[in-house]
């Protein structure tokens, strides 16, 4: 860190993530962004996520009363990639007329695009996948910012090679099991039913907060045999409502996570008034401390989160930042839970 840092100052112009000085070689927690959203099937704007996140980052207090001194053990994120950015508006503008048909059908016009746009993303899984593994290999803890949700599953399968057996936890809107939506093999709306059929590390999945899902997802919550552990919204509020207590309900969530534990948090997964231009809001969520004391309850527990992703922060489109703000004080949050399950805060 440099020696003239003080962290209760403003940051500056040409400071890092949190108004940081540490280079990438220097963070013990780099951040990847991705600005990648190829699939999103309602609202757009993610793509502009990390960069809405990064400028939001600026204004965050760097002490926090949960994690003391968060940015210590240093902070840092990558460059937004060109060549992803790319590969998306390469993507989405074929993407949308398979999305405005609602599929291919069998327009072989409409099959090209939708094979071009799988293609595609496949490529950035593969990318996500090697600079995740690459930064894990020199040491660092990663976090991956999108973007949509889709983006994560070359850092969940990264993580799963290094700590086979670990679970993800997953707090979202939406349960994410569908499959290849809309035709589109790698869509935002299937990220976790591609994580469970493609990463065999994958043991366990554990998700909170799901309000909006399909016929089929339920039945695959249902078949998966305890590898899929899902608390929907209702039965959150219901058991709210009669009396049960916060604490009660995350130790129950906490206890169906195995050791290892990978964070994967699509920010609809909050209450929508906390990120109103995410792609797809649902009515219902967490509030911000309700996840910030599942963060708390996972860090305190004896497991260890190996890594993490924030997704589906986008930014309004005259400019409002308020989605960029949450965005940022729930990845600085995440960032705390980590180190703190790793005794590094």
């Amino acid at each position: 860190m440099s020696k003239v840092f003080d962290p209760d100052a403003a940051a500056s112009a040409d400071a890092g993530l949190f108004g940081l000085p540490f280079s990438i070689d220097e963070a013990r927690v780099v951040i990847l962004p991705v600005p990648f959203e190829a699939t999103t099937s309602y609202g757009g704007g993610t793509v502009d996520g990390p960069a809405a996140v990064f400028e939001a980052s600026k204004q965050v207090d760097l002490f926090d009363l949960e994690y003391g001194r968060v940015y210590a053990p240093g902070i840092a994120m990558c460059p937004i990639p060109e060549q992803v950015r790319a590969w998306n508006d390469e993507a989405r503008a074929l993407a949308e007329p398979v999305i405005a048909n609602g599929g291919p059908s069998d327009d072989p016009a409409l099959v090209e695009r939708l094979e071009r746009v799988n293609a595609l993303s496949a490529r950035l899984n593969a990318w996500v996948a090697a600079q995740v593994t690459q930064l894990l290999d020199a040491g660092h803890i990663v976090g991956v910012l999108g973007g949509d949700h889709a983006v994560p599953l070359g850092s969940i399968a990264a993580h799963a090679a290094r700590y086979p057996g670990m679970g993800i936890l997953h707090l979202d809107a939406h349960a994410d099991l569908r499959v290849a939506y809309e035709g589109f093999t790698y869509s935002h709306a299937s990220i976790m039913h591609n994580a469970l059929a493609e990463v065999p590390g994958v043991a366990r999945l554990v998700q909170v907060g799901i309000r909006d899902f399909g016929e089929a997802e339920f039945a695959a919550i249902e078949a998966g045999g305890g590898r899929v552990r899902t608390f929907f919204d209702a039965e959150l509020v219901r058991r709210r409502f009669d009396g049960e207590s916060w604490s009660s309900v995350v130790r129950e969530i906490v206890d169906a996570l195995p050791q290892h534990v990978y964070l994967s948090f699509d920010i609809d997964g909050l209450d929508p008034t906390l990120c109103p231009h995410t792609g797809t809001p649902v009515p219902g969520g967490l509030q911000f401390q309700e996840a910030c004391a599942l963060l708390s309850v996972v860090a305190k527990s004896g497991r260890t989160i190996v890594g993490f992703d924030l997704c589906e922060v986008a930014p309004g489109p005259d400019g409002d930042e308020w989605d960029g703000n949450v965005g940022a004080r729930l990845l600085y949050k995440m960032v705390g839970a980590t180190l703190r399950s790793r005794g590094e805060t």
